[in-house]
């Protein structure tokens, strides 16, 4: 039985399957996203979605959705489904669902009378192609599938409608067509493995609805364009393979190709297991460069969200070679930053205060998980770059103070990861000595520092000590109050007592200005305030402003005023165990349960971006989000070396 299975009544009943997602990835930044029944819920669905270079590589639906229709006797039974106005929903093709399960790759069993019909769904790890298999399993009379293609060839955050610039031009290739519905758009391969009629009948079907657009308050309906079907005869025991993609394949080769994309996927036989798969979902490359996008299926690579993810998806799960990868990437961005040179690598975000630091911090795990030796030997001139531009004025959104703190201007632009904007206004305009931005600097100077002494450079290594314990002690100066708690921002004329999450990143960091009882103080603070069984609140609902829901047209002023993210879960988890050691495992333990039932709900097989505050913690957000993935992995890796001391 499979870990991720679900059977014909939660399939069948759309309460249920409609809020069930599914994303499968490919190494090349595209993406194959539905809920588990194939209705499409969100303008950001579709079974081929692709980044474009003629378009600025902005991510395209090209294949919306594929309708099958079985036909014996002359009798059709369409196993499709869209939704129309009015809550109706047509075909009905969800009732057909005997089944579903995503043991390497997701399939669906279908019966309908004497027939059962099992689909496969896979994406080519370095071909921007989707391929289905349709196995007849069994059958007792002559059996017809026909496949009906929805096309849209749209921005995954626009809407298409019918219109008269259509290109209804289509030309045959091995079994099968390709077409393209606008100038300026590849062409869309679709073909099958055996030969098959085409049968060419333009039409638009109007009015399709995606109710996950129309909570949030956008436009959610469209209409797509159908240029007709194939159709072909299946034979009990036969396999037909479809593929839809931007490059012609030879179509006597697709069932190697399948057989050899499902050889190199994992199984997906548990949390871990889950979590692992979903972290190779967010590698990508792109000009020979490797790259993590942020979260699927609308962020794209954003400098923070790499830095801070990238140990928990590779290094975590023994992925050493795909961390020089990245990180070689991400160094000629820091180089180019810091250089002011234009950016050669296609990495957002770079200027934002707290990312060189971030970046440190994962060079930090590098050493820890890998080799300090190793680690010195590939980005010690980075760590050194980094902290030197920093302590000599060059960030243009910060400065470092007498006081040895860093100031940071963020009343008009984010300057940390609570980025929400309001209005062209920062939601959350954390600015002046902002707390995990001043941890992460004593870190960063005391990290430097260590690595000065490792190569016997002692007299440099002292000018870093120095500057981190004046940073050190103003730390606490500044930010430690008579609560037992960090103060989240101290600016000119502002200071934030509001119990926010970001004080557990100075009791998680390797180099810290606190003391044991300190850390303790605030992670009790947090325990009792942020914590849910989902991860840590964003506001405390005792702070002024607590807003825990993320729905409707106000949702972005809500980001970051108590929905709880799961990546400060590991933050909070890493404190746990440098506080209390193996006694804290079974604590550890109990935190993740709520995460593990997540892998059958919103998005299947991963963690979604965020959830609500207050139950039932609905979650939000975006479907996958690499930090949250790569979090709950560095925590799993935590306790592997303590079950294993």
């Amino acid at each position: 039985m499979s870990y991720l299975q679900f059977e014909k009544s939660q399939m069948t009943n759309l309460e249920e399957s409609l809020k069930r997602e599914i994303i499968r990835t490919n190494r090349r930044g595209a993406y194959s996203s539905s809920t588990i029944i194939d209705c499409n819920t969100r303008k950001y669905h579709g079974l081929l979605v692709v980044p474009i270079q003629e378009k600025g590589n902005e991510n395209h639906v090209i294949l919306s959705s594929l309708d099958e229709t079985v036909i014996q006797h002359g009798a059709e039974f369409n196993l499709g489904i869209h939704k129309y106005p009015g809550d109706t929903f047509s075909p009905n093709g969800h009732k057909y669902i005997r089944g579903y399960s995503w043991e390497k790759i997701p399939t669906t069993l279908y019966r309908v009378g004497g027939v059962i019909l099992r689909k496969e769904l896979i994406f080519q790890h370095f071909h921007d192609r989707i391929l289905i298999r349709y196995t007849l399993v069994e059958a007792h009379s002559v059996t017809t599938l026909r496949l009906k293609p929805y096309l849209a060839f749209r921005a995954v955050n626009q809407l298409t409608h019918e219109n008269s610039a259509v290109d209804m031009d289509f030309a045959a290739v091995d079994n099968g067509i390709k077409t393209r519905m606008y100038d300026g758009f590849p062409n869309l391969f679709m073909q099958t493995s055996k030969k098959t009629e085409y049968i060419f009948s333009p039409n638009w079907y109007k009015g399709i609805e995606y109710p996950q657009e129309q909570a949030q308050g956008y436009d959610y309906r469209e209409d797509l364009y159908v240029p007709g079907y194939f159709e072909f005869n299946i034979k009990k025991g036969e396999s037909v393979i479809f593929s839809a993609g931007l490059e012609e394949v030879k179509t006597r080769r697709l069932k190697k190709i399948f057989d050899e994309e499902v050889e190199v996927h994992q199984p997906r036989s548990g949390f871990t297991a889950c979590l692992k798969s979903a972290a190779h979902q967010f590698h990508f490359e792109r000009g020979g460069e490797h790259y993590i996008v942020a979260g699927y299926p609308w962020f794209k690579v954003r400098a923070r969200d790499l830095f801070l993810s990238l140990p928990g998806l590779t290094l975590a799960i023994d992925e050493e070679q795909r961390f020089k990868d990245v990180m070689a990437t991400a160094i000629k961005a820091i180089d180019c930053f810091i250089d002011n040179k234009p950016l050669t690598v296609d990495i957002e975000e770079i200027d934002s205060p707290d990312v060189l630091l971030w970046a440190v911090w994962c060079i930090q795990q590098y050493s820890v998980l890998v080799s300090r030796e190793e680690a010195l030997r590939l980005y010690f001139p980075t760590v050194r770059k980094i902290v030197d531009f920093i302590r000599h004025d060059n960030h243009p959104r910060m400065d470092v103070r007498e006081n040895g703190l860093l100031f940071v201007y963020g009343r008009e632009t984010p300057a940390t990861w609570m980025n929400a904007m309001v209005n062209g206004k920062p939601a959350n305009p954390r600015s002046g000595y902002v707390v995990e931005i001043n941890a992460l600097w004593y870190n960063a100077l005391e990290c430097c520092a260590h690595l000065h002494e490792f190569l016997g450079m002692d007299d440099k290594a002292k000018v870093y000590h120095r500057l981190a314990e004046k940073a050190g002690n103003s730390f606490k100066e500044t930010h430690l109050n008579h609560h037992g708690y960090l103060l989240d921002y101290v600016d000119t004329n502002h200071t934030s007592w509001s119990v926010r999450p970001n004080m557990l990143i100075a009791t998680a960091m390797k180099n810290s200005p606190l003391t044991k009882a300190e850390k303790k103080s605030i992670f009790d603070i947090c325990t009792r305030e942020l914590r849910t069984p989902k991860g840590i609140r964003s506001l405390s609902p005792k702070s002024g402003g607590y807003n825990p829901i993320y729905e409707g047209e106000n949702r972005d002023a809500a980001y970051h005023q108590g929905t709880v993210w799961p990546w400060l879960l590991g933050i909070y988890l890493e404190t746990c165990s440098n506080l209390f050691g193996k006694s804290g495992l079974s604590f550890i333990d109990r935190c993740l349960i709520g995460l593990e039932e997540e892998m059958f709900y919103h998005c299947i097989g991963t963690l979604p971006e965020m959830f609500d505050g207050n139950p039932p913690f609905h979650g939000r957000g975006a479907l996958s989000y690499a930090l949250n993935v790569a979090a709950i992995l560095r925590v799993n890796k935590m306790l592997t070396k303590f079950y294993n001391y």
